[in-house]
């Protein structure tokens, strides 16, 4: 793995650097102000639709996309640290540079299995900043972190597909831009256990599509985006509208499940960062039992700790990038997992760091702190929750061990 970028990524390392400290910063004030603000919290910001079309004159949109027809053509480890950096504002920063959950992983699905018309149809005006999607996956009544579990149905009749069932944590439902999603269900429940499960492309319009109630996350709406629970009532869809064909849902979703994955780590870490510079920054103007708190030995310990975590987890992430281009995402599975248990959990401790040096302002509306910790929090379960992938890195350790031992015994 080579820790030298090259002079494309540096160029777009300035420029997003340079971006973000221009204008997404100092407007994250503004966007929760319009928002406070709106008719009712599910309108758009002003703010967000401004920030975008600077972003997309600048030539720093789509910078997520591997294929250089629909994007510059960066790699997983090239796009790294510019999603880091994203990720600093992670409410608004992705979403500014049309880099935002869950329409990266959509759009990539989209790009890969989608035929020529659902890519025009849905692809270009995703590309372009104009709609926004979700990901139905998750339901309510099973343990979905065990994806054989899903009990959605999907049934063809005639030259359409006949949809129903109950999902939740439907991110991006309740945003008044989402125009389609990608729902996963059974179209074969006789099937082989991994061919069970499919994908279609869902229109938000269709009738028989109703959104029960927003989710709120640790009291937080997450307006205007928002986490839908979806009830499909034999929502109608044309047959055109499957992705790749029945029976690919688990193998689509571990194309789109991994870079979603370590998208999230990115941003991660980003927060940490950021996270870890107002801890500095405020433990240097708060003082204490008569000198700074940068002066008391626990605070410089937790900076420390904090610094070197980081930093832990941005060279895992950065492996796992060098391996997702190098061996694919199904060998690099490993060391997804290890990184999506990793990144969440580094940035909840420097977070929760930075809200003690803080105080009572820590928990409050006051730092972007509390909202952040929320976020680092919940990426614990998204995606598959960290337990999950443990139990995943220990069947793949120990299966290694097993293979090595069997070889020298045999040799």
């Amino acid at each position: 793995m080579d820790f030298q970028f090259s002079d494309k990524v540096n160029k777009l390392l300035n420029e997003v650097n340079e971006f973000m400290e221009q204008y997404v910063y100092p407007n994250e004030k503004v966007y929760e102000q319009q928002l406070s603000e709106a008719p009712s919290r599910w309108h758009i910001p002003p703010i967000i639709d401004e920030l975008k079309a600077k972003a997309k004159e600048k030539r720093l949109w789509n910078l997520f996309m591997p294929d250089s027809e629909y994007g510059v053509g960066l790699t997983n480890y090239e796009f790294a640290p510019l999603m880091e950096i994203m990720g600093r504002s992670p409410f608004i920063g992705p979403e500014v540079f049309n880099c935002s959950a869950p329409d990266t992983g959509n759009m990539e699905v989209i790009a890969r299995y989608g035929t020529e018309e659902q890519k025009k149809e849905w692809l270009v005006p995703l590309l372009e900043g104009k709609i926004r999607s979700a990901f139905a996956m998750t339901e309510p009544l099973v343990a979905s972190s065990d994806a054989r579990n899903i009990e959605s149905s999907i049934v063809r009749d005639g030259d359409e597909y006949v949809i129903n069932g109950r999902k939740w944590w439907t991110s991006g439902a309740p945003d008044p831009r989402c125009k389609v999603l990608i729902f996963m269900g059974k179209t074969n429940p006789d099937a082989p256990t991994y061919e069970q499960q499919s994908m279609i492309l869902v229109p938000m319009d269709t009738p028989g599509i109703n959104i029960v109630r927003n989710l709120s996350v640790y009291g937080y709406d997450d307006a205007p985006h928002g986490h839908g629970e979806v009830i499909f009532d034999n929502v109608r869809v044309p047959a055109s509208n499957m992705l790749w064909g029945e029976g690919k849902g688990f193998a689509i979703a571990q194309g789109r499940l991994g870079p979603g994955r370590i998208h999230h780590c990115m941003r991660m870490i980003g927060v940490a960062e950021r996270a870890l510079e107002l801890m500095i920054e405020r433990a240097q103007d708060r003082v204490a039992f008569g000198s700074a708190l940068t002066n008391k030995g626990v605070i410089r310990q937790w900076i420390a700790d904090s610094r070197v975590e980081i930093d832990q987890a941005r060279l895992l992430t950065l492996k796992a990038a060098d391996m997702m281009d190098k061996v694919g995402n199904k060998e690099a599975k490993k060391e997804i997992a290890m990184i999506k248990v990793v990144a969440p959990e580094v940035a909840t401790k420097v977070i929760d760091r930075a809200i003690q040096v803080h105080g009572g302002g820590g928990v409050s509306q006051e730092f972007p702190l509390a909202r952040f910790w929320t976020y680092a929090r919940i990426v614990r379960l998204a995606d598959g929750p960290n337990e999950v992938h443990r139990d995943a890195i220990a069947k793949q350790e120990i299966k290694q061990y097993n293979n090595k031992s069997n070889y020298l015994l045999n040799h």
